[in-house]
């Protein structure tokens, strides 16, 4: 028995079809852009219709062109090829016997397509930045450092890819059933080409450029794709659960009845005595050191007022939004503030959710072992040695922007995160208060002392707040 040749299929994507309108005449009709076919030779008219529809290899394409059209006709049917690649119109499928095993999707342009060589002896593996998922019913292979997913049609690439975690060879590969050679070498090649293999270096690890190796896969992943450039998912305020979810209130419910109503200052008189911006501007920093004696709660109270509270209510863009002292995308204002006291003036330590519309604390604990946790990793975090006098919790309603971001929600929501502690930082600095950012935290912690559904509401910042 012969041994089967795998091969690589080109097909359009799906949305591509081709009409024929009365002025225009024959149109391929893609994604923002038409191509008239009118002006192009009957041969390279005949290969866009094969790859819109069954599809072929570049070989057998090629030969229809020059059956039909001669030789001289092949320059412009590449050049239009090309274009339709460089675009991202075309899927190209790795076959054995007609049954596809893997296909690789464009995901952002330009893209190219050109096969990489293989070495026999060398050794391969995935790269670090390659994960997968499903979708769609399919095992979906994607990487930061791609311009295309590749969907495992079958059994036997999730096998192969499966194989690849760890070193191998591409003999390694065909003792995978119904594996040849030649099509463990055109899997790897198809890999290489996609960039989601690497090859392996003579010390067993993999080639990477120092650019890469400082990067973390979760943080180029993310990176990659809650920004535009290296993907096709939508992105921006798409509203994709408008008429299926209700949209997240405002407001969120106050979680006791123990009330502290906190003193409110007089805006329009610190408009007027305030310290100028730029000398506010110009003196902020970070002050770790905090005062013996604790801040007061009406330096509190002041201190929120000033940097969160809730001014007014307001529809807009399918659902309630607000304003208040500090922009966010969309004025969803899905941040919440929390207070971990351990030392304030006339006010017991305990946690305590902050109410933006009212202007109030309410308690939810006293100052238990998860508090003092909390307490005690922010101290350490900014190398104090004593636990704060107050540690502010920015804790996100995530359904606040997921309902209406797509792709770029959660990078959206660190951007609030920023813009606060930049508010609070200036606050505190007019009213000579000792601020300091937190640079991480935990989320699961929060989430238990607040009595918070962790994939609902959870954690996203810190920032220490004390008297000098």
């Amino acid at each position: 028995m012969s041994e089967t040749i795998p091969q690589i299929i080109l097909t359009f994507k799906p949305e591509i079809s081709i009409i024929e309108e009365a002025e225009k005449g024959l149109i391929l009709k893609a994604p923002y852009i038409d191509f008239n076919l009118n002006k192009l030779s009957p041969g390279i008219v005949a290969a866009i219709k094969v790859i819109s529809t069954a599809g072929a290899t570049e070989t057998a394409l090629t030969q229809l062109v020059v059956s039909t059209d001669g030789s001289s006709a092949l320059a412009k049917f590449y050049y239009y090829l090309e274009q339709f690649v460089i675009l991202g119109l075309v899927y190209h499928t790795l076959e054995i016997d007609g049954s596809a095993i893997a296909t690789a999707v464009p995901i952002a342009t330009p893209y190219k397509w050109q096969l990489s060589e293989t070495i026999i002896d060398n050794n391969y593996q995935l790269s670090r930045f390659a994960y997968c998922h499903s979708e769609k019913s399919h095992l979906v292979v994607e990487s930061p450092l791609s311009k295309a997913k590749i969907i495992l049609e079958d059994w036997r690439s999730a096998a192969l890819i499966n194989e690849l975690s760890q070193p191998k060879a591409i003999s390694d590969l065909t003792k995978i059933p119904g594996i040849s050679e030649a099509t463990a070498r055109l899997f790897i090649s198809f890999l290489l080409t996609t960039e989601v293999l690497s090859s392996v270096n003579n010390n067993s690890s993999l080639e990477e450029s120092e650019t890469l190796t400082q990067w973390e896969f979760h943080d180029l992943l993310f990176h990659s794709r809650s920004r535009g450039g290296r993907h096709s998912n939508l992105i921006g305020k798409t509203f994709r659960f408008l008429g299926e979810i209700e949209p997240t209130p405002v407001l969120k419910a106050k979680p006791s009845n123990e009330i502290i109503n906190l003193y409110k200052p007089d805006i329009d008189s610190l408009k007027q005595t305030d310290t100028p911006f730029t000398a506010i501007l110009e003196s902020r920093k970070t002050v770790r050191q905090q005062g013996e004696k604790p801040i007061t709660v009406e330096q509190l109270g002041e201190f929120l007022y000033r940097s969160a509270r809730l001014r007014e209510i307001v529809p807009r863009d399918n659902m309630d939004c607000s304003n208040r002292p500090y922009p966010t995308g969309g004025a969803c204002y899905d941040l919440e503030i929390y207070t971990a006291i351990n030392s304030c003036e006339n006010i017991e330590a305990g946690l305590y959710y902050y109410a933006p519309q009212e202007h109030q604390l309410c308690k939810i604990s006293g100052k238990t072992k998860q508090v003092e946790a909390l307490l005690k990793s922010a101290g350490l975090s900014v190398q104090i040695e004593v636990e704060p006098q107050i540690l502010i919790l920015l804790s996100s309603r995530f359904s606040r922007v997921t309902w209406g971001y797509e792709s770029m929600a959660y990078s959206l929501i660190l951007k609030h995160v920023g813009i606060l502690y930049q508010t609070m930082y200036l606050v505190a600095t007019a009213m000579n208060l000792a601020p300091s950012g937190v640079g991480g935290g935990n989320s699961e912690l929060f989430a238990a002392a607040a009595g918070c559904d962790y994939f609902a509401e959870s954690s996203v910042g810190e920032f220490i707040l004390g008297s000098r």
